[in-house]
């Protein structure tokens, strides 16, 4: 037998809810005490190893499902000073992104414990001797761990939002410097690739010497860029009014970033419907 009190209405439910969808043989007793709030008695002959994870699993539901965002909120504006509400809210939402496992290449959480997993195995510890478990004291007092993991994962939303903004900042300047910049060619066919290959209105691809030369004559350092970079230097070396790019993937990184740059000018198509299909059976 196993006595949990919680003192929040709404976990109480979840955490009945949570438990009888993870385990449908436990037996669980709900009334009210009126020092320590809702009083749930889970009635087992024996918290076994089974009954025991699906105990703590449940506490595992009900903190990151209500408390989870405030942890994190706090942990925002009292450990890393942040006061702006939205800037606030935007690194909040990249956090949970991330703890529930959003991929994205930019984002190493090598050598991180899986939040849900690590809060997980300290209730368990907390609970697996005991007979009374006062929920709101356990959260409050006993899962400074966890906390500090939530640092670690709220750090490494802030470096990618650091990391975004640098880089609208970087497209920014790149718009601004295409606009008041005369155009070398007038269009240019691209097929998606490491790096993209260019080719001229007539299909004429441009050689690595051709696109060295066009960079060279342009003072590419002034928006950071420079002549080693093979996908966006040609580019903005030559600034064409049209830009059509061809392949499979239009959310490809580079891709997206021609298009932010570009806009209007770029135009994404399948690559069956490149006009040149001589050069593709070269490849």
């Amino acid at each position: 037998m196993l006595d949990i009190y919680m003192e929040s209405d709404k976990e109480a439910i979840s955490f009945c809810e949570s438990l009888f969808q993870i385990n449908k043989k436990i037996e669980l007793h709900w009334k009210t005490n009126e020092e320590w709030g809702n009083h749930l008695r889970i009635q087992v002959e024996e918290v076994d190893d089974a009954s025991l994870d699906s105990i703590a699993r449940a506490l595992v539901d009900v903190f990151m499902f209500h408390r989870l965002s405030d942890m994190i909120r706090s942990v925002i504006k009292d450990v890393y000073y942040y006061t702006n509400n939205d800037e606030i809210d935007k690194i909040l939402d990249l956090t949970h992104w991330i703890i529930t496992g959003g991929d994205d290449e930019n984002i190493d959480t090598t050598g991180t414990e899986d939040p849900g997993l690590f809060l997980e195995s300290l209730f368990i510890t907390m609970i697996r001797n005991a007979c009374t478990v006062y929920y709101d004291s356990l959260v409050k007092f006993r899962i400074k761990p966890f906390k500090e993991l939530i640092k670690c994962f709220t750090g490494l939303a802030i470096d990618e939002v650091k990391r975004e903004e640098d880089h609208q900042s970087f497209v920014h300047a790149l718009r601004e410097y295409i606009v008041k910049k005369k155009a070398v060619v007038p269009a240019v066919y691209m097929l998606q690739g490491d790096p993209f290959i260019f080719f001229d209105a007539n299909g004429k691809r441009f050689s690595n010497m051709e696109l060295n030369m066009i960079m060279k004559q342009e003072p590419l350092y002034i928006v950071g860029l420079d002549s080693n970079e093979k996908n966006l230097s040609p580019l903005i070396a030559m600034a064409p009014e049209n830009i059509k790019i061809f392949g499979d993937n239009p959310v490809e990184p580079k891709t997206l970033t021609v298009i932010n740059v570009f806009q209007e000018r770029v135009e994404f198509q399948p690559m069956h419907n490149f006009p040149f299909p001589k050069y593709l059976k070269k490849l």
